[in-house]
């Protein structure tokens, strides 16, 4: 007779990536013996979600989310909740009640080494994650005694175009067919009309924005001249709202923008370059215009509307972000790195702790063979081949996902050593 993995464990899923990834999850997690549940808070949601007899709708005010919640969690005896992210209000709240209950929570994110993998973590990720308190010392020891190989970069799944069309269909439904949900407020400052409209604009877009990318990058390219790489984050993402000191990104562009002015040699360029999901709600090039003039710099900062990074990457000088995951592409070249808020990948190995308009006029390399160790930890534990979107990135993470979510233990704790798993253990509890 057949084990089953999942038997007594009791899911409720609250709100996923765009698209039915997390029905997906749901029906084998089923079919290892585990119950089942989904909340949703909109038409969104719901359309996402196929076995209906298991949906609960949420109708209510946000305010009383918590109190339903709680309600939830012990009639049906939840013993594990997953979402995707944990900074958006209804997020936040439900992972704070759960653990002090003593519920498992699964977080679902954007992989740290994207675009090949996703990020599956247990009770937080980006500022949230146990990797935040780990050391590359701490990694390196992990891995010592693991005696696990590299593993290798899997294929692409291409899931930009899927991503774009499942953001435009999820608010499709939220603006169109959200009358049971009166009390909806989406976790974006943008009402839902106007972030349909962006999805859509973005779509129809794709062939315009591809063109002035390829000619802004061949100017580069073939410019001639040293150039500095800011990677820059789309300003209403969590890791730039929740773990950086920035509220908009024009403060960013302006810290940019002035760093180099003071410290770059007269002959480099600073260089742009756009989130592939950047929708326009910014006006970032007008902004990076308007500061480049200020500083009579019109004619060294170039914008870059997207598009794939290594092109780019390779020969720049170095790169600034606030957070953002592609400066793990960075840190893989050995290109110095200068960050201005709290990532799994900040640590003092890797980033200048150089002002910036020193690090912009002689920037100080990463620690490359700590910074393997510290990739070769993450591909280890967190981090799963396969992607949310197109149907190829789904299959494949499915085959892995749901034995980790089912494992007693998280990816890190089951990659550390005893002893310093029973170390760590004692620290909590004193």
């Amino acid at each position: 007779m057949s084990t089953t993995p999942g038997q007594e464990r009791k899911f409720l899923f609250l709100q996923g990536p765009h698209g039915p990834f997390f029905d997906g999850i749901a029906r084998m997690l089923r079919h290892a013996g585990a119950e089942v549940w989904r909340v949703g808070f909109n038409r969104g949601d719901q359309a996402f979600w196929f076995d209906q007899a298991s949906y609960i709708p949420y109708r209510g005010r946000p305010e009383d989310w918590p109190t339903e919640f709680t309600r939830l969690t012990y009639r049906h005896e939840i013993t594990d909740i997953v979402l995707y992210g944990d900074t958006r209000p209804v997020h936040a709240q439900a992972v704070e009640i759960a653990q002090r209950a003593g519920i498992r929570v699964h977080v679902f994110e954007e992989g740290y080494l994207r675009p090949y993998w996703v990020t599956y973590e247990r009770d937080g990720s980006n500022g949230h994650s146990r990797l935040m308190q780990l050391s590359v010392d701490d990694m390196r020891a992990a891995l010592a005694e693991a005696d696990v190989e590299q593993p290798h970069a899997p294929a692409h799944w291409g899931d930009m175009r899927q991503h774009i069309f499942y953001g435009a269909l999820y608010h499709f439904c939220v603006l169109a067919r959200n009358r049971d949900y009166a009390h909806f407020r989406p976790h974006r400052a943008l009402p839902v009309r106007r972030e349909f409209a962006l999805y859509l604009k973005r779509l129809l877009m794709i062939p315009a924005i591809a063109t002035r990318r390829l000619i802004a990058t061949r100017r580069i390219r073939h410019g001639g001249f040293p150039y500095h790489l800011v990677l820059l984050q789309l300003e209403h993402d969590a890791s730039f709202q929740a773990h950086s000191r920035f509220s908009t990104m024009a403060e960013f562009l302006e810290l940019c923008i002035e760093g180099f002015a003071k410290g770059a040699p007269a002959h480099h360029h600073l260089v742009f370059k756009a989130h592939p999901l950047e929708d326009g709600r910014a006006p970032l090039s007008r902004d990076i215009a308007r500061l480049a003039a200020q500083h009579g710099l019109s004619d060294r900062v170039h914008f870059v509307h997207g598009g794939k990074l290594a092109r780019l990457l390779d020969p720049a000088r170095s790169a600034v972000t606030v957070n953002s995951t592609a400066a793990q592409q960075v840190l893989w070249r050995g290109i110095p790195l200068k960050v201005f808020g709290e990532a799994v990948y900040a640590k003092p190995e890797f980033v200048s702790p150089q002002p910036l308009a020193q690090f912009f006029a002689d920037p100080q390399r990463p620690d490359l063979a700590a910074y393997r160790v510290y990739r070769r930890y993450l591909l280890e534990t967190s981090q799963l081949a396969g992607g949310f979107y197109s149907a190829r990135g789904r299959q494949e993470l499915l085959r892995l996902v749901v034995d980790r979510m089912l494992a007693p233990e998280d990816c890190y704790a089951a990659l550390t050593p005893p002893s310093a798993a029973a170390e760590q253990q004692l620290q909590v509890v004193g």
